[in-house]
């Protein structure tokens, strides 16, 4: 059975692809604007891990009157100080509800495999949805969450926060304009460095499944999963439909269910491919990326920096961008009909690699031949033999690591049955 839709069992681990000054970054005369209606009674559930990056958001908006923090649940309590003395605190989400009515927006920030029931729970009262990445363990959980969002005229909001960008409007500028001429195709490179540690964390962290639940906590999934939706947001790939051929070819090189090192390789309806190159097997983290493959230059997106670089015959041009705060949005949403920046239909195309990877043979083990490790004990981390070079070639040339020859890559591409439309 899955988790009770009254318990949060345990909070949303950070994920620093999420950059925190987001926050920071909001623009000021928004909030100036909504100071005239009322502050918006919110809940939030899970305020440990990621949940401690929305309690900052929420005292920023609680002092510009635009929010009020009415109750917040987990069942490991808040630390003191954490939350405001008028917030009242429950274990649990079904506990909350039970006592805190009137609510405008509930906001789960909670492991993977609770999101489906805490989701479907909250989008049966009278609030809107804040749920963060990604947004369900399976594509059938989000057909569900999705028909009950619909049945009961409920809005939901997906934590992808980088698509909050204003570096995305730029890019479909430079892409209208032709600055980099005819976009040949895009990757997503991230490599980044987990220790041991980060597997211990909790009872659900690199796990495919819990007790039949699925979870699928790997490299896309979790912690890259912004490469991922953001590679696809730059595409035009948002729902399902957007999706004509997906390819998934999976490793891992610690002693866990999921993959921790993988290329995704994926071709839109519109004949663009996209590949996402990832790793948590690295030397040392380096700031993901998206590239644009274009026929006269290259655009260069540093996502969690909102930073942009554009190459091409002419020179090299570098632009750093504001954000816009996803909470603040739901908001803009629910008082005066703004556009969602990331709702939860536009994560079909999302949900689809999710779905790919949730159902794709076991990640193949690296060979001990092919893996170091640096540190001691605990903070200790596997690194793949030559991941940095490889993840280049296989964003470059669209190819996974099996089709590169390289000599720990004993898998193959693994192609996904599209579901019927």
């Amino acid at each position: 059975m899955g988790t009770p839709a009254g318990t949060v069992a345990g909070a949303q681990p950070r994920d620093s692809s999420n950059p925190a000054p987001a926050a920071a970054q909001a623009a000021a005369q928004p909030l100036m604007e909504r100071t005239e209606a009322p502050a918006a009674r919110v809940a939030l559930v899970g305020v440990h891990g990621f949940g401690t990056h929305h309690l900052r958001n929420l005292e920023r908006l609680q002092a510009a009157s635009v929010v009020r923090l009415v109750a917040v649940a987990d069942p490991n309590p808040p630390a003191p100080g954490s939350v405001p003395a008028t917030a009242a605190v429950f274990p649990g989400l079904a506990e909350l509800l039970a006592e805190t009515s009137g609510l405008d927006l509930i906001i789960v920030a909670t492991p993977i495999q609770t999101h489906a029931p805490l989701g479907l729970a909250a989008l049966a009262t009278a609030a809107d949805l804040y749920l963060e990445k990604p947004p369900v363990a399976s594509l059938a959980d989000f057909t569900r969450l999705g028909e009950a969002a619909a049945a009961n005229g409920r809005s939901v909001q997906i934590g992808f926060q980088s698509l909050g960008s204003h570096a995305l409007k730029a890019i479909e500028k430079l892409l209208a304009d032709g600055t980099i001429g005819t976009l040949q195709g895009i990757s997503a490179t991230g490599r980044w460095v987990r220790d041991r540690a980060y597997y211990k964390r909790s009872r659900w962290a690199g796990k495919r499944t819990i007790d039949g639940v699925d979870v699928v906590d790997g490299v896309a999934t979790n912690p890259l999963a912004h490469a991922v939706a953001t590679a696809l947001r730059i595409a035009g790939a948002r729902t399902t439909a957007d999706i004509a051929s997906l390819e998934t070819e999976l490793y891992r090189a610690n002693s866990i269910e999921s993959d921790d090192t993988s290329v995704i390789r994926i071709r839109t309806s519109s004949g663009l491919p996209i590949t996402c190159a990832l790793t948590l097997c690295a030397s040392e983290s380096v700031e993901p990326y998206v590239t644009l493959q274009g026929s006269k230059g290259t655009a260069i997106f540093h996502y969690t920096e909102d930073r942009l670089t554009v190459e091409t015959a002419a020179g090299r041009s570098e632009e750093a961008f504001g954000r816009d705060d996803l909470t603040e949005n739901l908001l803009d949403h629910r008082t005066g009909g703004a556009p969602l920046i990331s709702p939860l239909l536009d994560s079909g195309a999302f949900m689809l690699v999710l779905e790919a990877i949730r159902t794709a043979p076991l990640p193949a083990p690296v060979a001990e031949a092919h893996v170091r490790w640096q540190g001691t004990e605990d903070a200790a981390h596997a690194v793949v033999a030559g991941i940095e070079e490889a993840l280049e070639r296989a964003a470059g040339q669209h190819a996974t690591f099996s089709e590169l020859g390289l000599p720990w890559a004993t898998s193959a591409p693994h192609v996904f049955n599209l579901p019927a439309s």
